[in-house]
């Protein structure tokens, strides 16, 4: 199979563009995460069930994960500019509608259109890299791809928090508004076209015997398989580390928010290590060394559950270990992902973002699902999670080598 048509070195590509594919890919994160604590004022003002309420978060979770399957296909068929700016577009329109929305039922609607369109950038991102940059340069870039979708999440409860005291839930889409605007506006002005348009067949049909093009692909399955459970690990994480910490340790739930940082900045000094030394090292090597790490982090928290050390420190610091390696091999897999087929990098980044999406939910509602009191159900739960992401990056590894790409 022949190249994108357009490829280019990180130099010509620009910092401007990266710093777009940077903020189009936080969005997404950054919305979902600005919302949550929000949650409390809605139930009140809108005098309804906790229940209900809580739909405006899990619905919109849902969106997520179908229109991540339809912007890989779209942006093959009509080109990655202009799904990007409908994405954007959809996005701005949803967040209007939670910003005036008159009852819970309009601010859920809204909430799944904001969704639907806020998370154009977490797919297309990696589509547009892999246009413009071979394999081992891609994986540097999108090490700072994914550190927004760390940063986002990190930083955007405190900001939430506070715009409802100060100024009531609404304010945080008006700021939701404001945020897209200018995505969209920097979008308009440094995002080119760098895929080639028409490569997708038209309709369902076509976007179905694409999926199965591609998963009738061993690496793409292996890969995919690394990074669905690789983010299963973090999930099945959250699941149960608040509940432990608050209600097992006894701690105070800022306690809760100052520990996770520990693990956000560990995954952020993998990407950062990642962008370093992926092109010297190899991508594969990365994602292997990324996953022996992660399991070892996994494993030693769970050692250490069943050994009886049930404080935040024993759960807290293998994780950030096992994150940092999460760092090293998650904007590997992701090279490697829309590397297998580069002309449908587009609808393999989509497939790969909804199997990533899928595993990981049922991954957390699993654990989350099995609270003893103890540590051991999420540790251990980690720790099988971690040995299938190295499963699969073996996997990968291997196809890949059996590939006439990769005995080239």
């Amino acid at each position: 199979m022949s190249e994108p048509a357009a490829t280019a070195t990180p130099g010509s590509a620009g910092r401007g563009l990266l710093a777009v594919l940077v903020a189009s890919t936080a969005l997404g994160p950054f919305a979902m995460q600005v919302f949550l604590p929000a949650l409390p004022a809605i139930q009140a003002g809108f005098a309804v069930s906790p229940a209900e309420a809580q739909l405006a978060f899990s619905l919109s979770t849902l969106a997520i994960a179908v229109a991540t399957l339809v912007y890989g296909p779209l942006s093959d068929r009509i080109g990655r500019r202009p799904a990007m700016l409908g994405g954007l577009l959809v996005y701005l329109g949803g967040t209007a509608l939670c910003a005036f929305a008159s009852s819970l039922w309009l601010l859920i609607l809204g909430r799944i259109v904001q969704a639907a369109g806020g998370c154009v950038g977490m797919v297309l991102s990696r589509a547009v890299v892999r246009d413009l940059y071979p394999r081992e340069q891609a994986a540097q870039a999108l090490a700072w791809i994914t550190m927004a979708m760390v940063v986002a999440p990190m930083m955007a409860p405190a900001l939430g928090g506070l715009l409802v005291d100060l100024f009531g839930w609404r304010s945080i889409f008006l700021l939701g508004l404001l945020v897209g605007g200018a995505v969209l506006w920097a979008s308009l002005a440094l995002l080119r076209e760098t895929g080639r348009p028409g490569t997708s067949t038209a309709g369902a049909g076509g976007m179905l015997a694409a999926f199965l093009l591609l998963l009738r692909e061993p690496a793409f399955r292996g890969w995919t398989m690394q990074a669905a459970f690789s983010m299963s690990v973090f999930f099945a994480f959250l699941a149960a580390a608040p509940f432990l910490v608050v209600q097992v340790y006894g701690r105070p739930a800022v306690e809760y928010g100052l520990l996770f940082v520990l693990v956000s900045g560990a995954f952020m000094a993998g990407n950062f290590t990642a962008a370093r030394l992926s092109a010297r090292l190899g991508s594969e090597r990365m994602i292997v060394l990324g996953s022996l790490g992660s399991l070892a982090g996994a494993g030693l928290a769970l050692a250490l559950a069943l050994a009886g050390v049930w404080t935040p420190v024993a759960l807290f610091l293998p994780t950030a270990l096992g994150g940092f390696a999460q760092g090293l091999a998650m904007p590997n897999a992701q090279a490697a992902i829309v590397s297998v087929r580069p002309e449908l990098a587009g609808t393999a980044s989509g497939l790969a973002g909804f199997a990533q999406m899928a595993i990981a939910a049922a991954a957390a509602q699993l654990v989350g699902s099995l609270q003893t009191g103890t540590p051991v159900p999420v540790t251990l739960g980690m720790t099988v999670c971690a040995a299938l992401a190295l499963l699969g990056a073996l996997l990968g590894r291997r196809a890949h080598r059996q590939s006439p790409a990769g005995r080239a």
